[in-house]
């Protein structure tokens, strides 16, 4: 029955969609065709003001109107086609002055043949169905033709810097919520990390190792002291090298492999450079605990993490036997890496699950994002 019952208000969300984006295309359609026939009025009664007498609808009227309307849904659905694709192509989406006159560029090429294709036709060929006179027929074109074109580069300027001024509204709104989200979520990860659980559990360990092996104790130690140093020094860095990473990580292992001992085996293989990109910091050890926390392992049935790079990607996958008294997971862990890589990157964070096994899959985020960054949020707030 609960099944039936998510299943229905998925249908239902599905169908809301739908209907919403429906409404929202025929509102601007409207809008267009409203902004279409009013710039049509205004040139038409500014061409013919010492014509008052002609009727106001004629075929020739109807020619430049469909020919108006035409050119100037044209160059409205073809801008924003290319303004949609340049967003995609890009790792933040912000549309650069340089992007922006290409694709000014780009549209005048596409929709002034079309122009210069109609017009031709109205004047030159069906010019007595149209009503067009025929004397200077090529003065008649040219100046139609530099007419669609004047209005189509308006347009398609009125219509980047519109489409530009809601984008920059939208930024600053998602900035406003996502620097929200990430100090809430900075600050979770940081409560986990030196939260008394893990704390008590160390000394326990170490205390028990003072009496067993004091060498060992002493490297326990030294590492216990390095993680939480690497958590302190970078608590107010949302990214950090994925060098730097590994080396919290080999000392996060190292406990990890001295507390359970024999129950896990974690491998680590990263072959690219790995100075030359950033990560969020400590999601590699939130998805290792995360791993730990929902499985079953023992010194006969060990745990197996994997941690490797592949294609600027790094993925960190392991074993599944599920604890029977485990809850149901609430992936809040996977939610806040999610949340704090779409403050970056359009790229996802991949999760893929099998009976056999838990893989994520994270992208390789370039050093040089931490300034590109810093540059969007100052062009943002300029």
């Amino acid at each position: 029955m609960r099944y039936f019952s998510h299943k229905y208000l998925l249908i239902f969300e599905f169908t809301s969609t739908k209907e919403m984006i429906k409404k929202a295309y025929l509102k601007k359609l409207l809008f267009r065709f409203v902004v279409i026939t009013v710039v049509f009025l205004l040139v038409k009664l500014t061409i013919d003001h010492d014509e008052m007498d002609e009727p106001v609808v004629d075929y020739t009227a109807i020619f430049y109107y469909f020919s108006a309307f035409t050119l100037f849904m044209l160059t409205w659905e073809v801008n924003d086609w290319l303004m949609r694709r340049e967003k995609k192509s890009l790792v933040i989406a912000s549309v650069t002055v340089s992007s922006s006159i290409r694709i000014l560029l780009t549209t005048m090429a596409i929709v002034l043949p079309v122009a210069a294709i109609i017009y031709y036709v109205g004047i030159f060929e069906i010019d007595g169905i149209c009503d067009l006179p025929t004397d200077k027929s090529w003065l008649r074109f040219r100046i139609d033709f530099f007419r669609a074109a004047l209005l189509t580069g308006s347009l398609t300027i009125f219509n980047q810097f519109y489409r530009t001024t809601q984008e920059k509204k939208e930024i600053e709104s998602s900035l406003q919520l996502l620097k929200k989200e990430m100090m809430t979520s900075k600050y979770n990860s940081l409560k986990s990390q030196i939260s008394p659980h893990f704390l008590f559990n160390s000394l326990n360990t170490l205390t028990s190792l003072m009496y067993e092996d004091r060498d060992l104790a002493s490297d326990f130690v030294a590492r216990l002291a390095s993680c939480y140093r690497y958590i302190l020094d970078n608590r107010e860095s949302d990214l950090v090298s994925l060098e730097k990473e590994m080396q919290f990580l080999d000392s996060f292992i190292f406990m990890m492999k001295v507390r359970h001992d024999g129950a896990i085996a974690i491998h680590t293989k990263i072959d690219t450079k790995p100075h030359k990109f950033v990560i969020p910091t400590l999601s590699i050890q939130m998805l290792v605990e995360n791993a730990l926390k929902h499985n079953y392992y023992s010194k006969e049935h060990p745990i197996t993490i994997d941690i490797f790079t592949k294609d600027e990607v790094l993925i960190v996958q392991n074993n599944i036997r599920k604890r029977s008294d485990s809850q149901e997971s609430t992936q809040l862990g996977l939610a806040n890496i999610k949340k704090r890589y779409a403050f970056y990157t359009k790229k996802e964070v991949l999760i893929e699950e099998t009976e056999t096994q838990f893989k994520v899959v994270m992208p390789l985020l370039s050093s040089d994002l931490i300034q590109e960054q810093k540059e969007t949020l100052q062009t943002v707030h300029a």
